[in-house]
């Protein structure tokens, strides 16, 4: 089965989706990024590749950088959709925080967000770029059936083409359009309905920036985690392969 995206594949994206074919040893992340003010909201560049599923979808956000950025939050949770909708019911989909997505417990990839460099955090930025990058195969890896930890789409009999890219712009476009009609409540309680926690007990909230604020009865306060340093670290992704870590 494929799991990649091919070349050659047709896609159904609704409007305002254009896609932009990339060649295998491009970054979808750093072409989206360059060439979003030239391309526009919707603009969607993909990666023909087999061992991996990676793309990048360019936002127009209509709010100040420091809260813009939790379209991170709309995007992650229309990557979870798509990914339900082609696996297993019982087999859950579920994120470590911030940017970490897993599949049945094991990681399965990430996702970055990019924004221009010149934009202070009170002005509207004039794009936001949101990446996934999921692992497709580990057949070519070196570490191919020594990686417990992560899996593939081909190990899940998952179908990263063309309809799993139509599923996630569909999701994304409800997303946004919920956070338009009813503010960002619903998207922060479907995000957190996912991520992975780590003591019983804990209260679960996301901040007007993005940053997640954890309470707990037996404490005083809350623990915050902030969106941006979470970003930057970035933990699933080899930087020198540019893919995610096996």
């Amino acid at each position: 089965m494929a799991v990649g995206l091919r070349m050659d594949e047709e896609f159904d994206l609704p409007p305002p989706f254009d896609v932009f074919r990339l060649r295998e040893r491009e970054d979808a992340f750093a072409v989206a990024c360059r060439r979003a003010d030239e391309c526009g909201a919707g603009s969607l560049f993909t990666v023909g590749r087999f061992d991996l599923l990676e793309f990048a979808v360019v936002l127009e956000p209509n709010e100040p950088l420091h809260t813009a950025r939790r379209a991170f939050f709309v995007g992650m949770n229309a990557l979870a959709d798509a990914i339900g909708a082609h696996a297993p019911p019982q087999k859950p989909v579920s994120f470590v925080w911030p940017d970490v997505i897993r599949f049945d417990e094991a990681r399965l990839g990430g996702a970055r967000l990019g924004w221009p460099a010149d934009c202070a955090e009170d002005d509207v930025p004039a794009w936001l770029v949101f990446a996934p990058m999921l692992i497709a195969s580990k057949m070519q890896g070196d570490e191919a059936g020594y990686t417990p930890d992560t899996t593939a789409l081909d190990e899940e009999e998952l179908d990263g083409g063309a309809p799993f890219l139509a599923s996630f712009a569909r999701h994304l476009m409800f997303g946004l359009d919920l956070w338009a009609a009813r503010g960002f409540a619903p998207i922060a309680e479907s995000y957190l309905a996912s991520l992975k926690r780590d003591r019983a007990g804990d209260t679960l909230r996301l901040g007007d920036n993005g940053d997640l604020l954890i309470g707990n009865p037996v404490r005083k306060g809350e623990e915050r985690y902030a969106l941006l340093a979470g970003l930057a670290k970035a933990d699933w992704f080899d930087a020198a392969k540019g893919a995610p870590r096996l």
